[in-house]
Parts: structure tokens; C-alpha cells; sequence
């Protein structure tokens, strides 16, 4: 009896000893080792996970989106862990549509890789349901993807980004470090699969990107689309741009051109499409120039609104060439002189002035220089400042040869005189106001007004006259240059003006690139547009008819 005592006795103290080592082991582990088992459990399941910023939206004037971002989920896959569940590489393959021996075979490849993207930009519900199989490996990753409201009408200015959400064109790459956020970090639990359990806490905050508010009206934008899309199929042209400024601030209230692309589709894109001909293009402006070039020869004193110019006989000779009018015109004052886009005066008057001065004034009202919207791809154009200028060089320099401009160029030019003889800067965000200064007398931009009123009156450019509006404006037509020189058969037709012509509010150019139609001249195919477009413009923007003739 004594024996089993002594046995139940010892067995008893075996096991409070070993309650006791097991209750010091704890406590050794649990106050002693407690950080450094905390560290190898978090090093196992406990992971920084990046945090994507969306991209600030891009608005018109009005705050309607031009750009905004969504919520998408990326699936990606550590193929080490997904091979060593083969036997779930058909359920995967199948959940992704894709063969499944292509599947596998990719899986090899990148078998010493941890990150492989499986799919990119998937709606998170699709996603999810992947995700919910829990197969080994793959892993889902929250990111934004653009999405463009207006697709093609506004995609020119708006352009768009990469899968990686960085501006590739348009506002989207001029403005990229302004839109873009920048990604924070959090610390988060994550179980076997890789699934994030639980978030602990944040590391980084995520800054979203700023919107940023432009100063396109998306209704003119609409309009202007239309009616040029319109216009290249009806002459069968090539291309084609509208640009509408706002005579007061130089902002830009609508830019189109055409060709066009869906930013939200750019499968089987051509490059031609993206390109922003209205500010990347550039082309001889032709008679659209002749009125900077009076505007010369009223600064100059020995010129007045009034002064008589003799056109006869209908040509001039200077050198060796001759240049003609479509007609002899006889004499004309300076304003019939624009009205009826007489080469012969415009050579007369260029050949009596200093063609320095000339110079100097294309160059003042923004020729050959970038007009400064920051856009990628501007285009500054080309003005040639010779040291020693041929008769004849001077006289086609003076009608808009020899030289060239962008649409936006030529836009800039006209808001010169319709702002009275104030150069502002162009700006195509909302509220943006540059430096303004005077590069023509107020006299001068007013006497201009009043003989591009003309122009529509009685001149070439009567197709562009608005109902109950006055519009003032000039009408060019120039050959395109090929191997062998100006070719006969390939034109561009353009329409510069501002409406009301008195005091204007609106600027706007119409250019159509090579139509193959019967009519190709600016007065006959670009000043309509310009009708049609500024006509609602008008309306939409709640400007009054002032019936007044400048």
C-alpha cells in the first residue's frame, strides 16, 4: 500500500513539475520572447500592402466629368505557389478563359517569378468570383481605371493614360503630375491564400490626384463635333479642325478635330486619329493674313481706312511672276481690298511698307511662336526672318505664303483684333489669365472689325453670315505643296471670324484639309460651318442678337 503511494505520490509531483516547467516556458515566452515571436509570426502573415490613388477628375467649365476613374481589381499570380497545386491549374485556366495547357506551360516559364499579372482592369465583381475559388496563388489588386463620358467628342483635348493610369496624350500627359495621386501604404494581416484578413494599420496615407477644370464647354464641343464631322464627309476631306475662343479672356471654349478616337476603345487604333491637328498641324494661312498686313499699313500713317489702292488690270508683275485676282477688281479702298481678297492690292500695299514692320506684326499676334497651352505636340509654326527679302518673297509673305501657322495659331491672331488690339494669352483651363498686352492700336482693331464686316457683306465670305448676328471675318483657300511644287488638285479651305462683329464674344476657325468635292474654297466649304457652329454657339451661350454692323 505504502509502494503505491509512494508511486501516485511521485507521479503527481511528475506532473506539477512539469506544469510548473510548462507554466515558466510560457511565461518565459510570453515576457521574454515575446518580440521576437511577435516578429516571426508577423514576418509570416503580416505584410505592407500598397495603396492606389485614384487620378482627379477632368471637368469642363461646368464641372461636367471629362475623366474620371473607377474601381477595378487586377489579378495577378505567384506561379511557385499555384505549381505546387497543379491540380488547380484547369479550374484557374478555365475561370480565365484561356487554354489550359497555355496556362501551365506560362506557369513554368515564370516559375521562379512571385508576381505575374494574370488580368488587368477586371470589374470587381468579375474578379471576385475568380477570388472566391480561393485556388493557391492568385491574388487580386485594387487599382482605377480612366473612363472618358464624352469619348470621341472631347478626346483630342482630354487624351488619356496607360493600363499603368500615367498620361500618355492630351491633358491627361500635359497635366499627368497634377492628376496622378500618390499611392499610400497599409499593414495588413493575410492568411494561408494570401487573402488580406484583416487591415491592422495605415503606414502611408494615399493622396488622391487634384481635378482639375478646363475651360471647354462641352455643349460647343458637342456642336462643333458635329458639325465638322459632318462637313469632312460631305466634301470628302481629308481632315479637318474648329477651334472657338472666347474673345474676351483668350479661353478656349471648344476644340474638335477630325479624324477622331475613343479613348475608351483604342483597339486597332491608327496613330493619324490621335493626333490634335488643331494645334500640331501646320499649314500656309493664305488671305486669312491680309488683314494684319493692312493693319501694317494703317499703323504705318501713310495709309487710311479710305485710301484707294488701283488693282488694275487685274494682275501684277513682280519679277518675273505675275500674280493675278480672280477678277479686275479696279480700285478699292483697304477695306474692299480684304472684302474681295485682292492679291494685286494686298502686293501693292506689301511692296510700299517696310517688310520688317509686316514681320513684326505677324510675329506680334503670335505666328511662329508656340501659342503656350502646354499641350505635347505644339507646334510653333514657322516664320521666316530673312536678312534680305526678294519683291516677291515680300509680296506672297504679305498674302500667307512662305510661312505657316496652326489652326490655334490663326485663332489667337483673329482674338487680337476682336479684343481691340489686346494679345491675351490662350488658355484652356478654367479661370486661366495670362499676361494681356497691346500689340495693335485699338483704332487699328476697330477699323479691321469694320472691313472683315465687309467680307461677309459683299465679299467671299457671305456663306458664313449668321441670322440677327453680325459676323466679321476672312475667307482663305491655299494649295497644298507637293514633290513638284503647289499642286492644283489639293486644297485647304479655312474661315477666320468673330461674332458679334462690333464688340465680338466669340473667335472661331474652321479648317478642312483636301475635299474633293466641286467647291473647295473657304468662302464656299469652311464659311458655313462657321455659321452653323457660331449660329448655336450664340444661342447656347444666352448672347443677344445686337443687330449692329460694324
Amino acid at each position: 500500500m505504502m509502494a503505491i503511494n509512494i508511486r501516485l505520490a511521485l507521479v503527481a509531483a511528475f506532473f506539477v513539475l512539469l506544469a510548473t516547467v510548462m507554466c515558466g516556458r510560457l511565461v518565459y515566452l510570453h515576457i521574454v520572447e515575446r518580440e521576437f515571436l511577435q516578429g516571426q509570426g508577423d514576418a509570416r502573415s503580416v505584410r505592407a500592402e500598397m495603396i492606389n490613388a485614384h487620378r482627379g477628375m477632368i471637368r469642363d467649365f461646368a464641372g461636367k466629368p471629362l475623366a474620371i476613374s473607377t474601381p477595378v481589381t487586377s489579378l495577378w499570380v505567384n506561379p511557385k505557389e499555384l505549381l505546387t497545386e497543379a491540380d488547380q491549374i484547369p479550374m484557374a485556366a478555365t475561370l480565365l478563359d484561356v487554354p489550359v495547357e497555355k496556362f501551365r506551360q506560362r506557369m513554368v516559364d515564370n516559375k521562379n517569378k512571385t508576381f505575374v499579372y494574370l488580368r488587368r482592369h477586371m470589374p470587381p465583381e468579375v474578379a471576385e468570383r475568380i477570388l472566391d475559388e480561393k485556388i493557391k496563388g492568385i491574388h487580386g489588386q485594387r487599382e482605377y481605371q480612366r473612363y472618358y463620358p464624352a469619348g470621341e467628342i472631347a478626346s483630342h483635348i482630354v487624351g488619356f493614360t496607360n493600363i499603368d493610369d500615367e498620361g500618355q496624350e492630351g491633358i491627361e500627359l500635359a497635366y499627368n503630375s497634377w492628376l496622378r495621386g500618390e499611392p499610400g501604404k497599409k499593414k495588413v494581416l493575410k492568411n494561408l491564400y494570401g487573402d488580406v484578413v484583416r487591415d491592422i494599420r495605415p503606414l502611408v496615407d494615399a493622396v488622391p490626384g487634384k481635378n482639375l477644370d478646363l475651360s471647354i464647354d462641352l455643349r460647343l464641343q458637342y456642336l462643333a463635333y458635329r458639325e465638322l464631322k459632318s462637313a469632312i464627309k460631305y466634301y470628302g476631306a481629308v481632315s479637318g479642325s474648329v477651334v472657338i475662343l472666347d474673345a474676351h479672356t483668350g479661353q478656349i471654349l471648344s476644340l474638335v478635330n477630325q479624324p477622331s478616337y475613343n479613348p475608351n476603345n483604342r483597339l486597332g487604333l491608327e496613330l493619324a486619329s490621335i493626333r490634335n491637328r488643331a494645334v500640331t498641324d501646320v499649314f500656309e494661312p493664305g488671305s486669312t493674313v491680309k488683314p494684319f498686313t493692312v493693319a501694317v499699313a494703317l499703323e504705318s500713317g501713310l495709309y487710311q481706312a479710305s485710301s484707294e489702292i488701283d488693282t488694275s488690270p487685274g494682275f501684277i508683275k513682280v519679277g518675273s511672276k505675275t500674280i493675278p485676282d480672280p477678277r479686275n477688281f479696279g480700285v478699292l479702298d483697304l477695306g474692299g481690298i480684304i472684302a474681295h481678297s485682292s492679291q494685286v492690292g494686298t502686293t501693292k500695299l506689301a511692296l510700299s511698307l517696310d517688310e520688317y514692320e509686316i514681320w513684326s506684326m505677324f510675329s506680334a499676334v503670335g505666328f511662329g511662336q508656340p501659342v503656350g497651352i502646354g499641350f505635347p505636340g505644339e507646334r510653333a509654326g514657322y516664320l521666316p526672318n530673312r536678312r534680305r527679302w526678294k519683291d516677291i518673297e515680300r509680296a506672297t509673305f504679305a498674302y500667307g505664303y512662305g510661312f505657316q501657322v496652326t489652326p490655334l495659331q490663326l485663332a489667337a491672331a483673329y482674338q487680337v483684333i476682336a479684343s481691340g488690339g489686346i494679345k491675351r494669352e490662350i488658355s484652356l483651363v478654367k479661370g486661366g489669365t495670362g499676361e494681356a498686352r497691346r500689340v495693335m492700336s485699338e483704332a487699328t482693331a476697330e477699323s479691321l472689325k469694320v472691313m472683315l464686316h465687309r467680307v461677309i457683306d459683299e465679299g467671299t465670305g457671305s456663306r458664313a453670315s449668321i441670322e440677327d448676328y453680325s459676323v466679321a471675318g476672312k475667307t482663305g483657300t491655299v494649295r497644298k505643296v507637293g514633290e513638284a511644287g503647289y499642286e492644283d488638285t489639293r486644297h485647304m479651305a479655312f474661315f477666320a471670324g468673330m461674332t458679334p462683329a462690333k464688340d465680338p464674344r466669340l473667335v472661331g476657325v474652321v479648317m478642312i484639309n483636301e475635299p474633293t468635292s466641286a467647291e473647295y474654297g473657304g468662302g464656299a466649304i469652311a464659311a458655313p460651318v462657321f455659321s452653323r457652329v457660331m449660329q448655336e454657339a450664340l444661342r447656347l451661350l444666352n448672347i443677344p442678337p445686337l443687330d449692329e454692323a460694324a
